[in-house]
């Protein structure tokens, strides 16, 4: 098994004032073309948006794009009618497919709200635009890594059009999950929040590590982590 660390303070940066967003991968005015994506997973966004700010309306095509929302609310519109507020535990796929457009922004006029906006290569293109929203108890995930997300919409999670498996897990310091990892697949961590020691690596908030050869994955929480685990085809 080979791992890589993509510390935090390492990743791209904008701030719009209303937006904090720190970029693990190649997005916006931020580019390293040694930091493009890894495997089907094209953007990890860890966004903080002012009380009132948001995005305007705008278009995507070809691309699953996930919404885990951390700390407040986040108002979500969009053309295909869909409307709804993303609260921590709720899990949000959106396929951009032939074509969509919405909008995102901060539900409080007082509160930030904090999330990560994840964007996934789907297998084909031109798919019907479409959207889906699950909520996930705390419970669901202290202590185990939940599946969230999946090309097969198993066990509860919402559905993506990718060979990608995302978990995620709850661990308080010393609780300890592993996930074994296929051979010949690869896998991504990142920690939303908290610390954690990750296939021996000690992690912080904001911190990604790729993994990309099959074996088992041993997390151990250190200080209240919140982790996200993508199983992927290469």
């Amino acid at each position: 098994m080979t791992i890589t660390l993509r510390a935090a303070e390492d990743r791209g940066r904008a701030d719009f004032g209303w937006l904090d967003s720190r970029h693990t991968f190649s997005f916006g005015e931020y580019w390293d073309p040694r930091h493009m994506g890894f495997g089907p997973l094209r953007v990890i966004n860890d966004d903080r948006v002012a009380p009132g700010g948001g995005f305007p309306t705008h278009p995507h095509r070809d691309m699953e794009i996930v919404s885990y929302v951390l700390d407040g609310g986040l108002q979500h519109r969009d053309s295909l009618g869909t409307g709804s507020v993303i609260r921590p535990g709720d899990v949000q796929r959106m396929t951009a497919g032939t074509g969509i457009r919405h909008s995102e922004f901060n539900a409080s006029a007082t509160d930030p709200v904090h999330f990560l906006q994840i964007w996934i290569l789907p297998d084909a293109q031109g798919l019907a635009p479409s959207y889906e929203q699950t909520r996930f108890e705390p419970e669901e995930k202290r202590g185990r890594l939940r599946l969230v997300a999946s090309n097969d919409g198993r066990d509860g999670s919402v559905t993506i059009h990718a060979d990608v498996a995302l978990y995620a897990t709850l661990l308080d310091a010393g609780e300890t999950v592993s996930h074994d990892l296929a051979p010949g697949r690869i896998a991504w961590v990142q920690v939303a929040r908290g610390e954690a020691i990750v296939a021996g690596e000690r992690l912080r908030e904001g911190d990604g590590l790729a993994v990309d050869a099959g074996g088992t994955i041993a997390l151990e929480g250190i200080a209240d982590a919140e982790i996200l685990l993508f199983d992927m085809a290469p």
